[in-house]
């Protein structure tokens, strides 16, 4: 992202633009406005991503999820569970 910064011309509901300069010193409305488009430019990223991903997770290529993710998760920690208790034990506190 450039650091610098430029002027642009566009338009804002009026009741809108009234609210900034009520709430928002003059010299910070740029850096307001910058930020809130921002962070809905963020969004509107995140939005597309979310719809062209919805469905990649098909439960034919993840049989294991089937009975449900957590299940799943406490067979993930269960497995790793004696790996860490030997560790444990090897520190000197078994």
């Amino acid at each position: 992202m450039a650091s610098g910064t430029r002027q642009a011309n566009f338009t804002l509901p009026e009741a809108l633009l009234e609210e900034l300069r009520k709430a928002v010193p003059k010299g910070e409305q740029s850096k307001v406005v910058g930020e809130a488009l921002r962070n809905e430019l963020a969004r509107i990223r995140f939005k597309k991503v979310l719809q062209t991903s919805f469905g990649a997770w098909k439960a034919e290529r993840h049989p294991e999820l089937a009975e449900g993710t957590q299940r799943f998760i406490r067979s993930l920690r269960k497995s790793a569970r004696p790996g860490r208790l030997a560790a444990h034990e090897q520190d000197g506190a078994g």
